[in-house]
């Protein structure tokens, strides 16, 4: 007898986790997978009132593969209230997605279990603390999905390394690291920010280290990245724990993405960037999470005025602080209204797929770093937080395909106007277009019927298949 599998998915509810998570659902219905998906009220909120237009019950009515009565989308309160603002109290957040989110999201899966009998596994969002507990209770395999670059995973799965050779807090050791396995070398400014700081006690490495013992009992680990793009690290993993690449996940030649999943109003700004010559554009945005403090974000301002350049800026309420919505200085928006363009979201696939685009000034967000891979857009690098310095590694160190905003801080306008001309001029662009075209392809190829992402995650249908027949003596159709 033939049985359509079923899997439960569980997005970490924030932007940049969520929008890889409901790709990877679509690639599963595309696979003949039933599913769940488990979003947070808060999150699903905030996405209806952002898409006014879509159905407020079910944001993947229409984007998905086969009947919708196979596709479940199910919302749980993430331990605080709708109206609380997550932003201005993160560490309350992050509290309460380890001690009180939990509990929620386990009487969702025991309901879904218990409805759906051919449930083979949980996927879950590799930050999350619980998900390999749920998993071994209601007797399923559990999936992880980690959403950043494999050199990150590499270096906190070898974080004991790090403290052997007091290369983090409580030691003081700053030169190379050249002991962890699959990564040549490491500057201490190179690691994610919460193993720079001095403090290793905070909620959030409370969080951070709660993952990582959980993500390590998982029975598969998906990444969304390409193994070519990051070969020894890769390599170095899958030494350790089963590990599929099978990146990169994002909806690929579309200007809209088939799932609502923005959590901000997008600004449609195609009119405004058909009336600039190609590539005399700088996208600047600083994603979708950290903040920025208000000095820095005046002085950056401030250098993008003297640059001269074109410019689309994308500044979300919070960027600085919910308590200040508006942090540019008065005058700015006048002074540049002439080449600029300033909003609240927009569609950065849409924005980096379009011809005025000549560069993108990041904070080298995961996401954001090979959404302009793939659209072959050079980068100016400003991180701000976690795993933004390690990705910032990758694209200036590795693939070379960006530059440094600022070498030292205090960032100083006079240092990222020079930036901004370096990575826009003609001649010194060419040279970072030839390396971010090579990369390019590596990324096109990989997601190719034979490429290997799709190969990966082809191996990885067939492993946990293996794996729930042996378990349950079933025979899935998929």
């Amino acid at each position: 007898m033939m049985n359509k599998p079923h899997a439960i998915l569980v997005a970490y509810p924030t932007q940049g986790h969520v929008n890889p998570m409901v790709q990877l659902a679509i690639k599963l219905a595309s696979k003949g997978f039933s599913l769940t998906f488990i979003n947070t009220e808060s999150i699903h909120k905030q996405i209806i009132s952002s898409n006014p237009t879509r159905d407020t019950s079910h944001i993947f009515s229409g984007a998905v593969n086969g009947s919708i009565s196979d596709f479940e989308y199910v919302t749980v309160s993430d331990g605080l209230p709708l109206e609380y603002d997550r932003s201005l109290n993160l560490d309350h957040w992050i509290g309460a997605m380890m001690h009180t989110y939990p509990a929620h999201v386990e009487a969702a899966v025991a309901k879904v279990v218990k409805l759906k009998p051919f449930t083979c596994c949980l996927v879950a969002d590799s930050y999350s603390v619980w998900a390999s507990n749920v998993a071994k209770k209601y007797g399923i395999f559990y999936v992880s999905l980690w959403t950043e670059a494999a050199l990150v995973l590499d270096i906190y799965l070898h974080y004991h390394l790090l403290k052997e050779n007091a290369h983090v807090a409580p030691g003081t050791r700053r030169d190379i690291i050249d002991y962890i396995p699959g990564v040549k070398s490491l500057k201490t400014t190179d690691l994610m920010s919460y193993l720079q700081e001095d403090d290793m006690t905070s909620i959030s490495h409370q969080s951070i280290f709660g993952a990582i013992d959980d993500f390590s009992q998982a029975d598969f680990i998906l990444s969304n990245t390409v193994q070519e793009l990051e070969p020894d690290t890769t390599k170095a993993i899958q030494a350790k724990i089963p590990f599929y690449t099978i990146g990169p996940l994002f909806p690929r030649g579309v200007t809209k993405r088939p799932v609502a999943t923005s959590l901000w109003a997008e600004s449609d700004c195609t009119q405004w960037l058909d009336t600039k010559p190609n590539g005399s554009v700088l996208y600047v945005s600083f994603g979708s999470y950290a903040h920025i403090s208000k000095d820095e974000l005046v002085e950056i301002a401030n250098g993008i005025k003297l640059s001269g350049v074109n410019f689309l800026w994308v500044i979300r309420p919070d960027m600085v602080s919910s308590d200040d919505p508006d942090p540019l200085p008065l005058e700015f928006k006048n002074e540049v209204r002439d080449r600029a363009i300033i909003v609240m979201w927009t569609n950065q696939l849409t924005v980096l797929s379009h011809p005025a685009i000549g560069g993108f000034l990041t904070h080298c967000g995961w996401n954001s770093t090979i959404e302009s891979v793939w659209h072959g857009v050079p980068l100016l690098c400003f991180p701000l937080l976690t795993d933004q310095f390690t990705n910032r590694k990758l694209i200036v160190d590795d693939w070379k395909v960006g530059y440094y905003l600022c070498d030292e801080k205090p960032v100083k306008k006079e240092e990222v106007s020079q930036k901004i001309e370096l990575l826009m001029r003609e001649s010194m662009g060419a040279r970072l277009k030839k390396n971010i075209k090579d990369a390019k392809q590596i990324l096109e190829k990989a997601v190719t019927i034979d490429g290997s992402s799709e190969q990966n995650f082809d191996d990885f249908i067939k492993d946990l298949k293996i794996g729930v027949e042996k378990k349950l003596s079933l025979s899935f159709d998929c």
